[in-house]
């Protein structure tokens, strides 16, 4: 459904993505889906007419960033719990983090 969603150009209505789905679930699955979704921050929507249109707070790579800051929030030890990520990290994407963090300036201004 985030799928359909995340595709369109623009905000859907709940029957506009149950079509897109090929209609395989009930109209009040997919409301309360995506009621569910918008209840935890992963959608935005507005009333046009009688419904809602949704649409996704963020692309991919914002919902697993958003998910990974709501998990290192929940920690207590924030320290320990990133220094076990990076731990765990290929060399691959440890010298992507490194190269990052040396250019956090430039996010900075964006």
């Amino acid at each position: 459904m985030l799928a359909v969603l995340q595709a369109s150009r623009s905000p859907l209505s709940p029957g506009e993505v149950r079509e897109r789905l090929d209609g395989d679930l009930a109209y009040t699955t997919v409301v309360t889906i995506l009621s569910r979704l918008h209840a935890k921050g992963v959608l935005d929507r507005h009333k046009a007419g009688r419904a809602f249109r949704y649409v996704p707070v963020a692309d991919e790579p914002g919902l697993a960033a958003r998910r990974m800051a709501r998990m290192l929030d929940a920690e207590p030890d924030r320290e320990a719990v990133l220094a076990r990520f990076v731990s765990g990290l290929s060399d691959t994407d440890e010298e992507l983090l490194r190269r990052m963090l040396g250019e956090q300036s430039r996010w900075g201004s964006e």
